[in-house]
């Protein structure tokens, strides 16, 4: 194997490039520690060194902070560990090594999630949400189930009336037909919607 390039990151950091593919990302002590430079041959041991000492217990320690700064996604983690130059192979590892200590799991991170958000958004809104933070369809699927009862979404449709200042009882057309829009757009069923007005009305 050749170091092919030493690709500064910053003062103090550089990416080390071996037979032209990236692999990993070291702090200047450590490049001079095993005398890395371009064209020079690096050991199959040493590069088993780096990496098991070096870079996989770097990225262990700093998956850990991240997960103690803010409950993650397995997807977002992947995501922030490949940012700081963490090789696929690492990440893969690492992903592994949080998984087996339970330190992320996307399902409980969605029904968190959900019961976080649920009296104040739609549940359209919600799963767009997860989704996006790279949560399996099938285990949104799964909290949703869990976590939505009956009630739910109405009481989510009231909150957001009152948040609006909407009172069925003095609200005249024009503004009716405008929550509804709202509403609607948010992602709550027509049915719902309808419900939680004549209901408020009916109590009048």
């Amino acid at each position: 194997m050749t170091v092919t390039r030493v690709e500064p990151l910053t003062k103090t950091k550089f990416r080390i490039y071996i037979d032209e593919h990236p692999a990993f990302v070291l702090y200047q002590g450590e490049v001079k520690r095993y005398h890395l430079a371009e064209s020079r041959e690096i050991t199959e041991d040493i590069y088993q060194k780096i990496r098991s000492e070096i870079v996989l217990k770097r990225a262990k320690l700093r998956a850990m902070h991240l997960l103690t700064d803010m409950g993650r996604t397995e997807e977002q983690l992947r995501t922030k560990l490949k940012r700081g130059g963490y090789p696929d192979d690492i990440v893969k590892e690492v992903i592994a090594y949080v998984k087996s200590f339970g330190y992320i799991n996307d399902a409980a991170y969605a029904r968190s999630f959900i019961d976080s958000r649920k009296d104040k958004k739609s549940k359209r809104e919600i799963y767009a949400a997860l989704a996006e933070k790279g949560i399996a369809r099938d285990e949104i699927d799964e909290a949703m189930e869990e976590c939505y009862g009956h009630e739910d979404a109405r009481h989510a449709i009231m909150t957001l009336l009152a948040k609006k200042h909407y009172d069925p009882e003095t609200a005249d057309h024009v503004q009716t037909r405008k929550i509804l829009g709202y509403l609607t757009r948010k992602g709550f069923r027509y049915e719902d919607i309808r419900q939680v007005i004549q209901v408020s009305e009916g109590s009048a």
